[in-house]
């Protein structure tokens, strides 16, 4: 089968691999669109760093191997041991959770898989990945769609979990106001996640006028621009002198973290989205003159999948715009990965349409 497969910094190539055989409590998935991560081009352009460049302690896979962590699929194949169902069966359209976890390490064992000490994702950390004909996937990750949803949505589950896991943890209510730092795939997928929790008032800081644009269409109901603008003095004339109750950092750059700190009501809450590169310096007193809550999340759960997935039946989460492009598995690297890195702004998700004729 084909597959794309990362072999180290700037060297992905697209060849051909021997399909996977399904385990007995896999499920055999046949990827129909996936999504291109940020993830994906921190890897091309620096690493090796999710992929595993030494055996992985829980795939026990290096270099190379098969990438695509955001994906949908049809169930294509059904593990001896997996009781097979009116939604898990051949040929069910289903959204994959990438989740690689060890099951035994403190984290895990309090339910946070999602933070396991050894964990990765399936599509970077090896177990192939949603770029190729086939991948086999334990079958509690495996979510069917609902009728209705169609597979191009169904890979844009996972970027939406991150989202939707972040925006559970602000704690936020339809009367919340809500700053979102950072126009990027996450910060959008944020946006959309709290126009579907009912949020009324979304502040979004943005630098690029297309992010902004794609803000607004979205939901956001004010957009402040870093550039021009005070982000906190802004924030706080939005919110007559209150301050938001709660900010998204998914920005991840130096300047937001004291600008989301300084935005923040009196005892409300920041959430960390973002995954850093280098450490910053950080003060405490950010965020103890106020009595603010600094938190951060880091992936998704069982549970936002499951309310994602939901939340698309329903038609509270509206999505289908984050589609800016779909391409053909072997266009990935010029019309996919290089089109991210040289025009970002413009581009949301691009969707490797995997089945489609060369």
């Amino acid at each position: 089968m084909k597959a794309a497969r990362y072999y180290g910094k700037e060297d992905i190539r697209i060849e051909e691999i021997p399909e996977p055989p399904c385990g007995p409590k896999q499920i055999k998935i046949a990827p129909a669109f996936v999504g291109i991560c940020g993830t994906d081009l921190h890897e091309y352009l620096g690493g090796p760093n999710f992929c595993p460049a030494s055996r992985h302690p829980v795939t026990g896979d290096t270099i190379p191997v098969t990438l695509g962590h955001e994906f949908s699929g049809v169930i294509k194949e059904i593990g001896s041991e997996v009781e097979a169902g009116e939604n898990i069966k051949v040929g069910q359209p289903c959204a994959v959770q990438p989740t690689v976890y060890c099951g035994k390490c403190a984290a895990c064992a309090s339910g946070a898989e999602n933070a396991c000490h050894t964990g990765g994702f399936i599509g970077l950390s090896g177990g192939g990945g949603g770029l190729s004909g086939a991948v086999c996937v334990p079958a509690d990750q495996v979510f069917p769609l609902p009728e209705g949803v169609p597979l191009e949505l169904g890979a844009l589950v996972e970027p939406l979990s991150v989202s939707w896991h972040a925006v559970a943890a602000g704690g936020v209510t339809p009367e919340s106001t809500a700053l979102v730092m950072g126009g990027g795939p996450i910060g959008l997928a944020a946006v959309l996640c709290l126009v579907a929790k009912g949020v009324k008032k979304i502040i979004v800081a943005e630098i690029a006028t297309a992010r902004q644009n794609f803000a607004r269409e979205f939901g956001a109901t004010d957009i402040i621009n870093p550039k021009e603008q005070d982000v906190v003095k802004e924030t706080f004339a939005l919110t007559n002198g209150i301050g938001a109750d709660v900010v998204f950092d998914c920005a991840g750059v130096p300047a937001t973290i004291k600008a989301a700190c300084d935005a923040v009501k009196t005892r409300g809450t920041v959430v960390n989205v973002a995954i850093w590169e280098k450490e910053i310096p950080f003060n405490p007193n950010w965020v103890t003159w106020r009595e603010s809550s600094y938190k951060s999340v880091l992936g998704y759960q069982k549970a936002d999948y499951q309310a994602v997935i939901e939340n698309l039946r329903t038609g509270a989460l509206k999505p289908a715009a984050m589609i800016t492009r779909k391409i053909k598995l072997d266009d990935i690297l010029d019309q996919g990965i290089k089109a991210l890195i040289t025009d970002k702004d413009n581009q949301v998700k691009i969707l490797v349409d995997v089945s489609a004729p060369v």
